[in-house]
C-alpha cells in the first residue's frame, strides 16, 4: 500500500470531472492533478447521453424563457439565482467547448440546428445526432491527454474520503462544519491494492445511481459511488427523493440497462400511443407529448395501469424517414436489430429510472457541507433541477458548475501549502475471500427489485415502510460481509446502493407534498 500526493483529485471522468479538470490544469499548470475512475476513462454517463446540451442559441429564444422553462419543470423547487446562473452562462460554456473541438449538428442554412424537448418551450437544443454525450466525451478526453499535469487512473475504485473520523476519536455528526476532506481511499483494481490518495481539494463527480433500481437508462457503472462516500462522511445530502424516470426507455424485457429512445424523438414529432392505437397524452397535458418528464411518466403509468399492458408505444411512422434516420441513426439501427421497422412499426416503450435530481448539497461554487470537498455533476444537488430535471440542463450543468469550482479553487491557492495530518493506511487485517459472489449479486438484486417495486413513479406510505424493513435487513447483512471480506467493487457497489436506496426512501417519507418527480398517493 501507498500514499500518493497530489494538489487536487478528482474522482469521476464525465463531462462533470473532465470538465473541472481541464480548468484547473490549464489555470495551474504547475499543479499536479489525478483524475480517476473506476472503469476506462471513456465510460461514464456523460457517454450514453443521447439528446444534447440546452443553451439559449438563436435570437427568438431568450434567458427568461429558458428560466421560466426550468422552473417549471422543477415544479418551482429550484434555486432560482442557480438557474439564472446556469442559463445565462451557457451560451459562454458551449462556446468553450465548442472551441475545444465539440461537433454539433448544422441544418440546410448552414446554422445550429437546434432541436426542442419535452418542457421547453423553444429550439435550444444543441446535439451530435443521437449520440451527443460520447461527442463531448471524447472532446473533452483529447482535451486531458493534451495537459501535462493531469495523471488519470483507470480502474481505480474509490472507496471512502479520508476525513477527521479515520485519524480523531472525535464523533462526527452529519453537516458538522468542522469535517474537512484530505483525500480517499483507492482500491487499484489491477493490483487489489488500496492506497490512500491525498489531495488538498476533492472534487466527487462520479455521476448518478441507476443502479439502484432494476429497470435504469444507466450504465452498470451508476451505482451511487459518490452519494455513498459523502453519505458516510456525514455530509448534507438532500432531494434524494426526486428521482426522474425517463418517460421513453425501450421496452425488452429484462434487459438492464435499458436503451434509451430520446427526448427528443418526441421533440421531433413522435407521438405516444397506448395499446389500441390511441394517443393519451393531450388528455394529461395541454403541450401532450412535449410535457416534462415526470408528467409524461405518471401518465404512462397510469395508462399502463389501467389497461394492464406492459408498455405503450412511440409513432414515428407519420415522420419523414430520411431526416428522422439523418437525427437518430443509432435508434433507428437499434429499433432494426430487434425487428422493429420506425417507418411503419410503433417502438414499445415504458419509463426507467434516469436521473437522481438531488444529492450532495453544493452551493453556487460546487462546495459541499465538508471543506475542501466539491461536487459536480448528478451526484449534487446545485439547486438547478428543483423536483425534476428539464431534458438537456445536465450536461449544461457540470460544464458551468466545472468552471465555477475551477474558479474557487483557483482563488484559494493558499491550501495548497497545509500539511497533511498523519493519515493512518487502509486496515485490511483479518479480511479474506469472499467465498462466494452470489451474497453480494443476491443482495445487489434484492435492492434493486425493491426499489423497482416499492419506490418506483407512484408511491404510498405502505409501500415506502415495506421498503426500509427490507433495506435495513440487507444493510446490515451487507455490512457484516464488508467487515470480514476482502474489499472488492462488487462489495462497494453494493454498500453505495444501499446508501442511495436507504436515502431515496428515507427522504421519501419525509416528502410533505407531491412535487415534481415526487408522487405519493397518501398526499392527495
Amino acid at each position: 500500500m501507498s500514499i500518493i500526493q497530489s494538489d487536487i483529485l478528482i474522482l469521476g471522468s464525465g463531462v462533470a470531472g473532465l470538465s473541472t479538470a481541464i480548468k484547473l490544469a490549464k489555470a495551474l499548470p504547475n499543479k499536479k492533478i489525478i483524475v480517476a475512475t473506476k472503469n476506462n476513462k471513456e465510460e461514464s454517463n456523460t457517454k450514453y447521453a443521447q439528446g444534447g446540451i440546452a443553451a439559449v442559441w438563436d435570437q427568438e429564444d431568450s434567458f427568461e424563457s429558458h428560466i421560466q422553462d426550468t422552473l417549471r419543470a422543477g415544479d418551482y423547487l429550484n434555486d432560482i439565482e442557480v438557474v439564472k446562473m446556469v442559463v445565462e452562462n451557457a451560451p459562454i460554456r458551449l462556446k468553450e467547448l465548442i472551441d475545444w473541438g465539440a461537433e454539433f449538428d448544422f441544418n440546410t442554412q448552414n446554422e445550429y440546428d437546434l432541436g426542442k424537448e419535452g418542457g421547453h418551450s423553444a429550439n435550444r437544443i444543441l446535439h451530435h445526432k443521437d449520440i451527443t454525450g460520447y461527442e463531448i466525451q471524447m472532446t473533452l478526453i483529447k482535451q486531458v491527454e493534451n495537459l501535462s499535469n493531469i495523471e488519470f487512473l483507470s480502474h481505480h475504485f474509490a472507496i471512502e474520503l479520508i476525513t477527521e473520523h479515520h485519524f480523531t476519536d472525535k464523533t462526527i455528526e452529519l453537516g458538522q462544519n468542522d469535517i474537512h476532506c484530505f483525500g480517499a481511499y483507492i482500491l487499484n483494481e489491477k493490483t487489489s491494492e488500496i492506497d490512500t490518495y491525498l489531495a488538498h481539494k476533492v472534487v466527487l463527480a462520479t455521476g448518478g445511481s441507476g443502479q439502484a433500481y432494476a429497470t435504469t437508462t444507466n450504465p452498470v457503472i451508476a451505482t451511487g459511488d459518490g452519494v455513498g462516500m459523502a453519505f458516510r462522511a456525514k455530509a448534507i445530502i438532500e432531494d434524494m427523493q426526486y428521482i426522474q424516470f425517463h418517460p421513453t426507455a425501450l421496452y425488452e424485457p429484462g434487459k438492464s440497462p435499458a436503451f434509451l429512445i430520446s427526448e427528443a424523438v418526441r421533440g421531433f414529432g413522435a407521438y405516444l400511443r397506448n395499446k389500441n392505437g390511441e394517443r393519451f397524452m393531450l388528455k394529461t397535458d395541454d403541450r401532450g407529448e412535449l410535457a416534462s418528464r415526470d408528467i409524461v411518466s405518471r401518465a404512462i403509468n397510469m395508462e399502463i395501469n389501467t389497461s394492464g399492458a406492459e408498455c405503450v408505444y412511440l409513432d414515428c411512422t407519420h415522420l419523414e424517414y430520411e431526416a428522422f434516420y439523418k437525427h437518430f441513426p443509432n435508434i433507428v439501427e437499434k429499433c432494426k436489430s430487434i425487428g422493429i421497422d420506425v417507418k411503419k412499426d410503433f417502438i414499445p416503450v415504458l419509463p426507467a429510472m434516469h436521473y437522481m435530481c438531488g444529492g450532495i448539497t453544493v452551493n453556487k461554487k460546487g462546495q459541499t457541507s465538508i471543506h475542501n470537498l466539491y461536487a459536480n455533476g448528478e451526484v449534487a444537488k446545485t439547486g438547478l433541477h428543483g423536483a425534476n430535471r428539464l431534458a438537456s440542463n445536465s450536461l449544461l450543468e457540470a460544464l458551468v458548475f466545472g468552471h465555477e469550482i475551477a474558479e474557487n479553487i483557483i482563488a484559494d491557492e493558499a491550501v495548497f501549502q497545509a500539511t497533511f495530518p498523519p493519515i493512518p493506511e487502509w486496515n485490511s487485517e483479518g479480511t479474506i475471500a469472499p467465498k462466494e459472489q452470489i451474497l453480494i449479486s443476491h443482495n445487489r438484486k434484492s435492492v434493486q427489485n425493491i426499489m423497482n417495486d416499492l419506490v418506483g413513479i407512484v408511491r404510498s406510505n405502505e409501500r415506502l415502510e415495506r421498503a426500509i424493513d427490507h433495506l435495513n435487513y440487507i444493510y446490515s447483512d451487507t455490512e457484516k460481509m464488508f467487515k470480514h471480506v476482502t474489499i472488492s467493487p462488487q462489495i462497494c457497489e453494493l454498500r453505495n446502493i444501499n446508501a442511495v436506496a436507504y436515502l431515496i426512501v428515507k427522504q421519501s417519507m419525509q416528502a410533505k407534498e407531491n412535487k415534481g418527480a415526487f408522487y405519493s398517493l397518501d398526499l392527495l
